[in-house]
């Protein structure tokens, strides 16, 4: 993560305009800032010098009509400028659909996010990848993302302040933005609307890098979890124990009978770097103390505590670390 403060570090082009744009109204209202600050600290410094009253001026139409102009003239050039920007980041390619069913693929989209209380699911339609949390793009300055983003139950926010805009996810509605990344790296994203009790822990990463590991990711996410073959007796009965407890009623692991997605799927969970939209890093450790009681972690959160035995908190633990 980087150590200045994010908005300030733009890592997109979307963001490096929103950035000038940021610092083109800065230089402006720094300007009125010093000029009405300047006139204000002379008016003061000859009133002080004076022992009699200024002349008292009731006002000249040409002087008012000349404080007029210049404002209206710095909001007209503000707004022109900011409205530019909001066309540019939300122009879609210039291709007319043949008909309504491929209208979808005129725009491009790669991604479907989703926002859930409190955590967001990630979908990549065209490559068949569900995800939870954690998004992976190419980091390539000419290769843009089209999202559609949307929500399950209330109203959120999706941001990546070094990538770009914010957008909306409301619930029944789809909108849409572009994300990118000009140069490799892990970017923290946010909710920024709040959305309930760990609206705070509502948060995921987004992972630009090279073409190749991109398709590298994907191709893995493509594919099914190892033979229960190959993984230890431990994991076994942590895999026997998972498809017996109520875990497939939430959860989906693809090829098998967990097929629910109310919660995060959990087809690839060990290859993700969280738990829990952020509130914990994916380890042994953190995965044993979110098993065993979600809510002292999060609290407010859809997993109820099991209070599950010590001997099956160590077999689902084993079995969710060969998800990979």
């Amino acid at each position: 993560m980087n150590s200045v403060i994010p908005v300030l570090d733009p890592a997109s082009p979307q963001a490096e305009a929103i950035n000038n744009l940021f610092l083109q109204v800065l230089l402006i209202s720094a300007v009125i800032f010093a000029i009405v600050t300047g006139l204000i600290l002379i008016a003061i410094s000859k009133g002080r010098r004076r022992q009699t009253l200024p002349d008292q001026n009731f006002g000249s139409e040409k002087a008012e009509i000349a404080w007029v102009i210049g404002p209206v003239i710095i909001v007209l050039w503000l707004v022109a400028i900011s409205a530019n920007l909001v066309i540019t980041l939300n122009a879609i390619p210039d291709v007319k659909p043949q008909s309504a069913d491929n209208a979808e693929e005129v725009q491009d989209v790669e991604l479907i996010i989703t926002g859930h209380q409190w955590w967001w699911e990630v979908e990549y339609p065209k490559a068949g990848v569900i995800s939870a949390n954690e998004i992976h793009i190419p980091a390539d300055p000419k290769r843009k993302f089209r999202i559609r983003i949307n929500s399950d139950d209330v109203i959120h926010s999706f941001w990546v302040p070094q990538l770009g805009p914010k957008i909306d996810a409301i619930p029944g509605r789809d909108n849409y933005l572009w994300l990118q990344a000009s140069k490799p790296g892990t970017y923290q994203g946010r909710c920024s609307e709040y959305c309930g009790a760990q609206h705070a822990w509502m948060n995921f990463l987004v992972i630009g890098e090279s073409e190749e590991e991109y398709q590298k990711w994907i191709a893995g996410q493509q594919k099914k979890p190892e033979a229960t073959t190959l993984i230890s007796p431990l994991a076994m009965a942590g895999r026997e124990y998972f498809f017996k407890a109520t875990c497939p009623r939430c959860h989906k692991i693809a090829g098998t009978s967990a097929q629910a997605m109310i919660g995060p799927d959990l087809t690839h969970f060990a290859t993700r770097s969280e738990i829990g939209s952020g509130v914990l890093t994916n380890s042994t450790e953190n995965l044993t103390l979110w098993l065993k009681n979600p809510q002292a972690v999060k609290p407010g959160c859809k997993m109820p505590n099991f209070k599950l035995s010590e001997q099956n908190l160590k077999q689902l633990v084993a079995y969710l670390e060969t998800l990979k």
